[in-house]
């Protein structure tokens, strides 16, 4: 009987995805997708399924060897991010090596200094429970450091010296994150954790001081910004570095050699982030680069002679290495242009990792030699098939929304027939504080070859235009982002002819999934379909049920959901409470295990559009977090997706097909 019911329940939703779903139960069976094969065309062949695009490959957080000679990375090759190590060659790309090979994804590696481990986490079907491991670099001899639980841990990194590890958990009391150190012997074998401090809310680690006696904390202020204070691990001693009226971002701190001082990369009492020293004997900083942008990573040379740090602009990077006792920039050459991830220096050599993505550039890491100045691609990741020529590179474009604050974006045009005009799917971003950037996004790539323009949308709240910019979406003017979304429609209407701004859907994944939600139900004018990755769909049970990590942030950020003024503001945007007038067709993604957003926020605004026969489609992953990893997982999804979005929006003209 089960069996029968399921299936008639599969053939009335496909058949008629609008028809009377509120007899379903949500969530029902069929919500758990059915895994799809691949859509696989041979290579070369114009039209190219999307699992072709989700075997594209990235090297990500890279980390040298301590003698610069081997390079630590995660990629997905098995479909799974794994643990992989290469050689590092003056004449390109060596062969890389697999060393780790678990079910679940690593998140998280790092060498320790002597180069004889490899500390590194996994967690559960993406529950952010992080386990952490000590591996040998051949991957013959392994560790267990912490055992696999439901507490949440943050690695913070090796001491200088290499006998200590520091973590932060909300293993004491289930929310608060508390400071501890685990000693290990020279053979890695663990001593028992101790608490070095007791924190409150979200406690992060920012730095070891170079004598291994001192660690500097962060204690998160909202989404961005974070206060500043050194623990004395001796004396236990909590100083006071920096906690401004107003809130700012301390970020990137790199010890000078001698433990004086420190670079960091801080808005401090500006709208942008600029490049300072922080002396400890005068207690203050001392401006190096105040660009009308936002400085980001920042890395210091082991001798402390060479700065490298970036400059965000227009979401590209910018890299600067400078020679600080010549007073001079030195020219990093043979490098491409994109988004710089990853940048940090050999403990013990002159070698600095510089990893990259762009629109071409699916993510990959290239050595500067300080020595011979000379820069070498390290990593070469598979493009699994396709023609690099093929991608398309965005234009940056700045929009004037309904009070007349500019936002922006990212507009990616498809190449097809002249004369025709693309359906638009509005990426949102997740954050809020974040951005869209120009890296490599395999599904914008997929949906570009399907023939949809793509406009990733930096609405006001993201990152990357000022402090400012970034707090314009706080507390009670949140809506004002949701008018963003308007805006830019409109903009697509009146000032892109070449688009269908009548056809236009909403995509995007966390807070971009609420983004999405909001669109649909209280903008249904403007789009067309929504899907949504992992949103919030009331703001009530998404902070109650929040992870510990996220709700001291989500107090500043949002407001406090204890105010009776507070939760009344939640209730009024929450998108469950426009259900009722979503009539565009939804496609909500979520995976059961996720910490950060409950899968209860995609239950309940199924649950409502179904209940009023609405067009909703559900692919409720068991065995994801926040967000969808697994490759066979990803490619049920963006299949289901793309039938979807050539249903919703009439794609009649796409380049490639039904695939």
């Amino acid at each position: 009987m089960q069996r029968n019911w399921i299936a008639a329940a599969v053939l009335a939703l496909t058949a008629a995805p609008a028809a009377a779903q509120d007899t379903l139960p949500t969530p029902a069976p069929v919500d758990v997708p059915a895994l799809e094969p691949a859509a696989l065309s041979l290579a070369g062949a114009e039209c190219q399924g999307v699992a072709r695009y989700l075997n594209v490959r990235g090297a990500t957080s890279a980390q040298l060897s301590p003698d610069g000679r081997e390079l630590l990375y995660i990629t997905s090759t098995t479909g799974q991010p794994q643990l992989w190590i290469a050689p590092v060659r003056a004449d390109g790309p060596g062969a890389p090596r697999q060393i780790t090979f678990g079910a679940n994804r690593v998140q998280f590696a790092r060498w320790s200094p002597d180069g004889r481990w490899i500390a590194y986490g996994t967690d559960r079907g993406g529950n952010e429970r992080t386990q952490f491991f000590l591996l040998s670099p051949d991957g013959t001899r392994e560790r267990e450091l912490t055992p696999s639980d439901d507490f949440f841990r943050q690695f913070a990194g090796w001491s200088p010296a290499g006998s200590r590890i520091a973590y932060v958990s909300n293993q004491r009391n289930g929310d608060d994150f508390d400071l501890w150190v685990m000693d290990l012997d020279a053979e890695g074998r663990p001593g028992t954790p101790r608490m070095a401090m007791r924190g409150a809310g979200n406690l992060a680690v920012e730095a070891w001081r170079p004598d291994g006696e001192a660690l500097v904390l962060s204690q998160g202020r909202g989404e961005a910004d974070n206060d500043l204070f050194m623990l004395d691990l001796r004396t236990q001693k909590l100083d006071t570095l920096f906690a401004p009226a107003q809130m700012s971002s301390y970020r990137g701190i790199q010890w000078t050699p001698d433990g004086q001082g420190f670079f960091v990369a801080t808005n401090h009492e500006r709208d942008f982030a600029g490049l300072a020293h922080y002396h400890l004997s005068d207690r203050a900083l001392h401006w190096m680069q105040q660009p009308r942008r936002d400085v980001e990573s920042v890395a210091l040379s082991p001798d402390g002679r060479l700065l490298a740090y970036t400059v965000n602009e227009d979401g590209w990077s910018r890299l600067i290495v400078r020679d600080l006792p010549g007073q001079r920039d030195l020219p990093v050459s043979d490098l491409p242009g994109g988004v710089i991830g990853t940048l940090e220096w050999a403990d013990d050599a002159s070698r600095l990792a510089i990893g990259v993505s762009g629109p071409g550039l699916p993510g990959d890491v290239w050595v500067y030699d300080a020595a011979s100045a000379q820069t070498t691609r390290a990593t070469e990741s598979t493009l699994a098939g396709l023609d690099p020529v093929s991608f398309v590179s965005p234009d940056p474009v700045t929009i004037a929304s309904f009070d007349g604050e500019n936002i922006y974006g990212l507009l990616y045009t498809p190449r097809g027939p002249e004369g025709r005009r693309p359906p638009v799917v509005m990426m949102l971003h997740g954050g809020p504080t974040s951005q869209a950037r120009p890296d490599f996004d395999p599904v914008v790539q997929y949906l570009l070859a399907r023939g949809y323009a793509v406009l990733d949308l930096n609405f006001r709240g993201s990152t990357g235009y000022g402090q400012r910019f970034t707090q314009l979406d706080n507390g009670r003017l949140r809506p004002n982002a949701v008018r963003d979304m308007r805006a830019a429609v409109e903009w697509l209407r009146e000032a892109r002819p070449d688009l269908d701004g009548n056809r236009v859907a909403a995509m995007g994944g966390s807070y971009g999934g609420y983004m999405t939600l909001a669109a649909v139900a209280q903008l249904p004018e403007y789009f067309q379909a929504g899907v949504d990755f992992v949103g919030v769909a009331n703001w009530i049970s998404g902070l109650e049920d929040a992870s510990p990590q996220l709700k001291n942030s989500d107090r500043i950020e949002y407001g406090n959901i204890d105010d009776p003024a507070d939760r009344a503001f939640f209730t009024e945007i929450s998108p469950l409470s426009y259900a009722d007038r979503i009539r565009s067709p939804l496609l909500v993604v979520h995976g059961a295990n996720d910490p950060r957003v409950p899968v209860g926020e995609a239950d309940q605004i199924v649950r409502a559009v179904r209940h009023r026969r609405g067009d909703v489609e559900y692919l409720r992953f068991p065995d994801e977090g926040h967000g969808i990893a697994k490759l066979q997982n990803r490619i049920t999804a963006y299949q289901r997706i793309a039938r979807f979005l050539d249903r919703v929006l009439g794609n009649e003209g796409m380049v490639c097909g039904g695939r």
